[in-house]
């Protein structure tokens, strides 16, 4: 197995601490809103990562933290807390905000077919480990106390730009030339470990502490649960790249100075996906969900096809057109695959051919375009029985996980009627603006089991 390195910018063999098991850690969602595409292009990369270590033969042991708390608007550890920023628009408590928002990040997850974590914890589950961490770095010298804020000390960091390969000079004034210093720091690019009351007076979520009443910086969470889930030693950490700096780079420094030795020696970074105008966000033009997708007529499965067409470590361009490419192949692809013959004709000759090549796929740093290619392969092999076919690519869908030989729930002529009835009937609501009755015809449907999909050609529906 060969996987991009951030930490030392190169491809290199990966071989985990324990033969046979990986530890691996990658950062949740911050759930103070919904997930946009760009962001769930991460976690199908690391769902990617999870089940085709499996496919190798790995013990995988997974990790991911739900940020409910500290994560703060500024990437200088200054600003208010996002969960907060989200309590306030919508006239809801955090706790509240918290868990709307993390079921429906696993909603979308399962629309995606992304596996959740084993272990999935909440930040704010744990502090009392947060502060036993800040009390021995106080202890330590690697922290220290200003203005009833604690905060880590980079200048007593080893290697502390590694991973981000900056120089200090970038950390001049915080992280970006829009953010202001904090003067409480005695180095502009120290950070928070846990921040007081007297500082955030209106923080819904505090706790007590030796120093205050207060909260933890985002970036002490994730080493918290990963050391407590986990142990001292990681084998891969991975998220998106936007995460480099300052989030993992901080989490190194502050894991290695409590655990007073290298944490992780893997770490593996998913580019960006962006619209035609730039990075997308939650703030740049028409916030792209999985839901918004859906409404527009797209199958969740077609953007994953499509995530899976390109490299992870490929910045990727989201346009309509290209997301109708994707749809149009992935349709296709489903069909032939519908028609193979599925009576029982199992041909091993070429079996471990296709499957090791499919290991190689994987191993050549989760090149997810050649598993696909594989799979067209497979189809158009003439020594290979249907059922053969059938096998290879049902394999290949434990990592790939496109439903790719899955059986459409059918529909009786009754229930065709139905439907398309009903779906006139709506139109014609829609038409005369009696959008009451159109909505009223959505939601009987629903309440049977059958969502409808409207799209730029009409509408379709789907049996849940």
């Amino acid at each position: 197995m060969k996987l991009y390195n951030t930490l030392n910018r190169q491809v290199e063999e990966f071989v985990p601490r324990e033969e046979g098991v990986v530890r691996l850690y990658t950062c949740g969602p911050t759930v103070y809103h919904y997930a946009h595409i760009g962001n769930l292009r991460t976690y199908i990369f690391e769902d990617i990562l999870e089940k085709g270590l499996r496919y190798l033969g790995y013990d995988v042991k997974r990790v991911m933290n739900i940020t409910d708390v500290g994560h703060l608007t500024s990437d200088a550890d200054e600003g208010e807390d996002k969960m907060e920023k989200g309590a306030r628009r919508e006239g809801k408590t955090v706790h509240e905000i918290a868990q709307f928002y993390t079921d429906a990040f696993f909603k979308d997850c399962e629309k995606l077919n992304i596996q959740k974590p084993i272990t999935v914890e909440p930040a704010s589950h744990h502090i009392d480990t947060y502060i036993k961490m800040i009390e021995k770095m106080l202890q330590d010298g690697y922290a220290y106390i200003s203005d009833g804020n604690v905060y880590f000390d980079i200048s007593k960091a080893k290697d502390y730009y590694q991973l981000s390969g900056k120089n200090p000079e970038d950390l001049y004034v915080g992280v970006r030339e829009t953010v202001e210093e904090d003067k409480s720091k005695r180095n502009p690019g120290d950070f928070g470990l846990w921040f007081t009351v007297s500082k955030f007076s209106n923080q819904e979520m505090k706790w007590d502490s030796p120093w205050g009443v207060g909260y933890p910086g985002w970036h002490i969470e994730c080493s918290g649960i990963s050391g407590k889930y986990l142990g001292e030693y990681l084998d891969i950490h991975c998220g998106g790249v936007d995460n480099i700096f300052p989030h993992h780079t901080n989490e190194i420094a502050q894991s290695e100075a409590y655990f007073g030795h290298k944490w992780c020696n893997y770490w593996v970074h998913g580019e960006h996906l962006n619209d035609q105008s730039g990075k997308m966000s939650k703030s740049n033009g028409e916030f792209l969900t999985v839901s918004l997708l859906e409404e527009k007529g797209y199958d969740p499965l077609a953007y994953r096809y499509f995530c899976l067409g390109s490299h992870y470590r490929k910045v990727l361009t989201f346009t309509y057109e290209a997301l109708d490419q994707a749809a149009q192949a992935y349709a296709k692809l489903k069909k032939r695959i519908e028609k193979l013959d599925r009576t029982p004709d199992l041909k091993e000759g070429k079996i471990d051919f296709y499957q090791n090549a499919f290991k190689e796929a994987i191993s050549n740093d989760l090149n997810t375009s050649s598993m696909l290619t594989l799979v067209y392969d497979v189809l158009k092999d003439e020594e290979l029985t249907d059922f053969t076919k059938l096998y290879l690519i049902e394999d290949f869908d434990k990592v790939l996980s496109l439903d790719l030989t899955s059986d459409e729930k059918e529909v009786d002529q009754d229930l065709e009627s139905y439907i398309q009835n009903k779906i006139e009937e709506r139109n014609i609501a829609k038409q005369n603006k009696d959008y009451e009755k159109a909505d009223s015809i959505r939601d009987e449907l629903l309440e049977k089991g059958i969502r409808l999909i409207d799209s730029r050609d009409g509408t379709t529906y789907e049996l849940l």
